[in-house]
């Protein structure tokens, strides 16, 4: 017994040894260099910093790919599946895949499953990827403190797109999609700056049932609004949210790119890039979830709805359910609350102000209510952005409202 002791001491003691001989060594191989991209790996009971670069050239190269074979590793994506399927290629399954893109809100986007391929070449990287029917190649270029990658999806229809999150939109059950997309993509590690270049073709959508919308009163007010797209109001509403409301086929990529700019910028949700079109299909329908899933659900309603119910149609619908502050909802129950008039009756400069509120109402009634004052800026750039008023006309009153008392109607002094 005493000689089984020692030797099983022996034994412990040199596996002891082992270990912490390849912790080490793993820790100097994956240590970063100064001024590297680093993260915190943990192994087991240990917690060590790696260097990302050191990290990728190990998991590529011809030793260290075929170690990881078979592996399973849990992230916050999901848990990867590694397999070294041939020489200098590492093939990684995520299923399900939690994606997060950077400014497209707080909810990640779910994929049933994505695989990729990586080889690597000196410090150029590149593979092919795959979810569902959407595939595509990607290439990077590692750099000590950065990783920078450039993705590519050829011409997709769009049914395969909306496929890939069937689970979590229902509508693509019973709609028919029509037409294809292409995507470029940029992207930047660790900072997370994206960039997406998308073009769609022929995008149409039917079986939403959005026709039914054509008769709908507004749940906001029961008397019957007289507003008409000539109206002011109309007018400076498109001014303020869409100005390429009369082109667009239901979404204006130009402005979801500049959305995605301004709001990594800002680290929140500064811009939302939706068309008016959107905003009715989220006022009606989807909600008002801060979302990836949900922004594509709305683009489904938007585009059926160009078709099934034309711009007069949504433009009315926006006016008469878009929400204005202080509990107030459409166009009428606004002007009458903050003008005393009905909506179609209102000025320029009204109603230029009661668009620009839209873009956060709730601030802006409680900054008037308790200020006196509104953002005489904002107001003067949505009158600048108004069709059917001739420049010097505008610039006029864009001075005539830096000098209206716009206190609000129950704050001016009564008349003597």
């Amino acid at each position: 017994m005493k000689t089984f002791a020692i030797v099983f001491s022996a034994v412990l003691l040199a596996l002891l040894t082992l270990a912490a001989g390849a912790f080490f060594a793993l820790r100097a191989t994956l240590a970063p260099l100064p001024g590297e991209w680093a993260v915190p790996l943990v192994l087991g009971p240990f917690t060590l910093r790696a260097g990302v670069p050191s990290m990728l050239r190990l998991a590529t190269s011809a030793w260290g790919g075929p170690l990881l074979h078979g592996r399973r590793i849990p992230t916050r994506h999901g848990l990867l599946q590694l397999s070294w399927a041939r020489e200098g290629w590492l093939q990684v399954r995520c299923a399900p895949c939690l994606l997060q893109p950077p400014g497209l809100g707080e909810q990640p986007l779910r994929l049933p499953q994505v695989q990729l391929t990586v080889h690597r070449v000196g410090e150029q990287l590149r593979g092919d990827f795959a979810s569902g029917k959407v595939r595509g190649e990607w290439t990077g270029k590692l750099a000590g403190d950065h990783l920078e990658l450039r993705l590519d999806v050829p011409t997709t229809p769009m049914a395969d797109g909306y496929a890939l999150f069937a689970d979590d939109i229902p509508e693509v059950a019973g709609a028919h999609i029509a037409g294809t997309f292409s995507l470029h993509a940029e992207l930047s590690l660790p900072a997370g700056t994206l960039t997406l270049k998308p073009r769609i073709e022929g995008f149409a959508v039917s079986g939403l049932g959005t026709e039914a919308l054509a008769g709908a009163r507004s749940s906001c007010h029961s008397r019957a609004s007289k507003l008409t797209p000539d109206s002011w109001l109309a007018r400076a509403v498109v001014a303020a949210e869409d100005q390429h409301f009369f082109e667009h086929p239901g979404y204006d990529l130009v402005e979801l790119a500049a959305s995605l700019a301004r709001n990594q910028e800002t680290h929140r949700i500064a811009r939302g890039g939706s068309t008016l079109s959107q905003q009715v299909a989220k006022l009606l329908v989807t909600g008002g979830e801060r979302s990836p899933v949900r922004k594509l659900r709305e683009l489904l309603y938007a585009v059926e709805m160009e078709r099934t119910l034309g711009k007069p149609r949504i433009l009315r619908l926006y006016l008469e359910n878009a929400p204005w502050g202080e509990r107030l909802c459409g166009a009428e129950a606004a002007s009458l609350h903050f003008f005393g008039m009905r909506a179609h009756e209102l000025g320029v400069p009204q109603a230029a102000w009661l668009a620009a509120m839209l873009h956060n109402p709730q601030m802006q009634a409680q900054r008037w209510a308790e200020s006196g004052s509104v953002d005489v800026a904002r107001v003067q750039w949505v009158v600048l952005g108004m069709r059917g008023l001739p420049r010097p006309r505008k610039l006029a009153l864009a001075e005539e409202i830096a000098q209206i008392d716009w206190r609000p109607l129950w704050a001016q002094p009564l008349a003597r």
